[in-house]
């Protein structure tokens, strides 16, 4: 099988964001970034991607979808919605910083991550590093993040971390960006980078 054909079957069978997984409908306004974040922070931990993604779901479905209600909602109104997803190892802790997050988000961007873009202008590395100053938003969150907005935010594409070429090595793919790009002719980058991240953590 050639490396445009391997692509083309992974495509077919992973070819679904995180973002679309959980239900978000990516867009360059407020709050489906600010679901964005929430959805990277629950994917950093170690704990299963589907129990992360059931978990912002289950948020998402008790109305915890802005920074405003996440901040009004109750420490343990929190845990309660990130159990209903099954999160409960971290949920106490990840309850918490769902918080302090949102009050951060609201206290230095007004509630808008389109001002964090605005303030990187284009710099991954300030926009990375503005992201990590959420709770909870390590490097891997700030990856997952990266790897998914580039679908409305092109400066940051083709955003293929080394999650991403690790999946790519996994199945004998060019382990390069632009390569991989290339390959995937005219497909979405975030749906090339959630693909490859699949096969990177597939156990099968």
């Amino acid at each position: 099988m050639s490396s445009g054909q391997k692509l083309d079957a992974l495509l077919e069978r992973h070819g679904t964001t995180y973002a679309a997984e959980a239900g978000i409908r990516l867009r360059d306004t407020p709050q489906p970034l600010y679901q964005l974040l929430v959805l990277s922070l629950l994917l950093s931990a170690r704990i299963r991607a589907d129990i992360a993604v059931a978990s912002a779901r289950a948020l998402f479905s008790h109305r915890l979808r802005t920074p405003r209600r996440m901040a009004d909602a109750t420490w343990q109104e929190r845990v309660d919605a990130l159990g209903e997803g099954g999160y409960r190892r971290y949920d106490e802790r990840t309850a918490t910083q769902l918080g302090d997050g949102a009050l951060l988000l609201l206290d230095t961007y007004r509630g808008d991550l389109r001002r964090l873009r605005r303030e990187a202008d284009g710099e991954m590395d300030t926009l990375r590093a503005g992201l990590r100053r959420f709770p909870g938003i390590g490097p891997a969150g700030a990856d997952i993040f990266l790897r998914e907005v580039q679908t409305v935010w092109p400066e940051a594409s083709p955003y293929l971390d080394a999650k991403a070429l690790q999946g790519a090595e996994r199945l004998g793919l060019p382990a390069t960006p632009d390569k991989l790009v290339r390959l995937a002719k005219g497909e979405d980058p975030a749906v090339l980078a959630a693909a490859l991240v699949r096969s990177a953590l597939d156990k099968g």
